[in-house]
């Protein structure tokens, strides 16, 4: 299983802090080391989360033509409307791959960060105080608003940092890594109007697998 090199300090550093801890307890007064061996397998314990909330696992994108994929993995929260646009709420708890895909096929036009808040991914205000990055994409084909998708990493109570790996003017094919937020989070998949989606509060997606909607 590969795993996502934004993880690699998280898991070193833990790693370094149990094995230290771990070994000076075995030579301090026995009223202190239980502490430092406590806290040395907390550390332990630490990093084998960390190799689980940064694993890259690998998958077979989903090809077929027309379809939008999800570009997360999660539940999703919501179905909803915004500035003309359909959106689909994807929360991602501590246990969801966190890495982001492409929905579709396209050039990236643009790709803004906005600081903000870390509101908890629950909070309705939270798409729009927090802490995000917004990819928009020109779909192939068509050079119309109605092939335009837009992927809003949002950051959440825990999630801090949201990550992007492409820019303006890059291609991409569907399923495409394009970014990934660290620790529990949000993404909305903006869609055109036209789309027709195909899942439905409370079900599970899965990135560059779970067909989202259809154009």
């Amino acid at each position: 299983m590969r795993i996502l090199k934004e993880g690699i300090p998280f898991i070193l550093l833990s790693l370094l802090v149990s094995v230290i801890l771990v070994t000076v307890s075995f030579f301090i007064p026995r009223n202190i080391n239980i502490i430092c061996f406590a806290v040395g397998a907390l550390s332990f314990i630490f990093a084998l989360f960390c190799v689980l909330f940064f694993r890259d696992p690998k998958i077979t994108i989903t090809c077929e033509e027309g379809v939008i994929l999800s570009p997360c993995n999660g539940t999703v929260m919501e179905i909803a409307e915004d500035n003309g646009m359909q959106v689909i709420r994807i929360f991602l708890s501590v246990f969801d791959v966190h890495l982001q895909r492409s929905p579709v096929s396209g050039t990236i036009t643009n790709v803004v960060h906005k600081d903000g808040k870390f509101l908890a991914a629950w909070n309705p205000r939270a798409h729009i105080e927090n802490e995000q990055n917004i990819f928009t994409i020109q779909g192939d084909g068509a050079n119309t608003k109605d092939n335009v998708y837009i992927v809003q990493q949002i950051a959440g109570l825990v999630a801090r940092r949201c990550v992007s790996w492409v820019k303006a003017g890059d291609n991409i094919k569907a399923g495409d890594k394009i970014g990934m937020i660290k620790f529990s989070s949000q993404v909305d998949l903006h869609l055109p109007k036209t789309a027709v989606i195909a899942i439905k509060p409370g079900d599970k997606v899965k990135a560059g697998i779970t067909i989202a909607a259809k154009k």
